[in-house]
Formats: structure tokens, sequence, C-alpha cells
């Protein structure tokens, strides 16, 4: 183990990529918009899972309703609902981005 230590200089893997950012180190400087910042991404990705997630169940339950009505009707509310969801998720993306543009500074 040593000597693949002393092969490869830990210390300047970091400056091989420069666009690769370090993690996140929280202290007493961090503050709660740094901490939104860095855990917001990882949850548009979340929602974008629960989107799919909530479409195959809607899409599964329509098809063991058959032929009852509210069966179905209660798959399409489901499907309506994940639908918004994203909508809404995705408007108020587009919206900050257009605040961060607007104002000039950096949320994300």
């Amino acid at each position: 183990m040593s000597t693949l230590s002393q092969a490869i200089n830990f210390n300047q893997i970091g400056n091989a990529i420069p666009s690769l950012k370090p993690p996140f180190k929280p202290g007493p400087s961090s503050n709660v918009g740094q901490i939104i910042s860095l855990i917001l991404p990882y949850l548009f990705v979340i929602a974008g899972l629960l989107l799919l997630f909530f479409l195959i169940y809607g899409g599964f339950h329509m098809m063991i309703a058959a032929n009852d009505e509210k069966g179905l009707a209660e798959a399409k509310k489901k499907i309506t609902y994940a639908l918004v969801g994203f909508l809404l998720l995705f408007v108020s993306y587009w919206l900050v981005q257009i605040l961060e543009y607007i104002l000039g500074i950096s949320i994300f």
C-alpha cells in the first residue's frame, strides 16, 4: 500500500479536473442557503424518479381497474396529480432560473 500511495499523489487528483468541485464541508461558515444549494440538484432527480414511479403506479391501477369506473377514475387522478406535480416543479425551476438571470445572483 505504501508503494501505491507513493506512486499516486492524492493531493493533486483534484487539480487534474478543474471543474470537479470538492464536497461541501459544513462548518461555522455554512448557512441554510449553502445547504439547500447542495441538496437541490438531488431533489430534482428524486422528483423525476417519483414522477416515473407514480405514472407507472397509476397506469398499473388503470389496467387493474379494467371496467370499474370508480377504480378507473382513481387511477386517472393519480396520473393527473403526478403530472401536475411535475409541471409545478418544472415551472418553479425555470422561474428560479429566470430570477437568477434578472437579479444576477447564483442560487444553484
